[in-house]
């Protein structure tokens, strides 16, 4: 679900900004966006009720990441007993002009999948920013 649409509570926005700033930080030339899903039927039936959803724009294509946009899933779980609400994966995607071009899921491998995957340095760091969003969330 866009980010922009779970950001409920004051402590959730708070959550969520600094998940961006994590990001900005960490690659500073990528643009924020907290709709990067369009908002009509057919999207929305594909839409996760348990996540958030970010999008990240380079200002170009990305030799290193070797794509031009990153689509950032936080996906969630709430224990039934106690409420309580904790990330149980981050699942991060490289798109180009002709699509999906590579994955990571921190929930298998926390390896890139893909035609083709980011320079082994950028992978890194953006592996660190998904351990960090646990810390931020749990």
């Amino acid at each position: 679900m866009n980010a922009a649409e779970q950001a409920n509570s004051i402590e959730f926005a708070n959550k969520i900004a600094t998940v961006v700033r994590l990001f900005k930080g960490t690659f500073p030339d990528l643009r924020a966006d907290l709709k990067p899903w369009a908002n009509d039927q057919d999207t929305r039936a594909l839409v996760d009720p348990d996540s958030i959803d970010l999008g990240f724009h380079f200002p170009g294509l990305s030799r290193l990441f070797q794509c031009r946009s990153l689509l950032v899933q936080i996906r969630f779980h709430t224990d039934s007993e106690t409420l309580v609400q904790r990330v149980i994966g981050v699942e991060v995607a490289g798109f180009d002009h002709r699509g999906k071009q590579w994955s990571l899921s921190t929930i298998h491998q926390w390896s890139f999948t893909g035609a083709v995957v980011p320079d082994n340095t950028v992978g890194n760091r953006l592996k660190d920013c998904c351990r960090k969003v646990f810390e931020v969330f749990n």
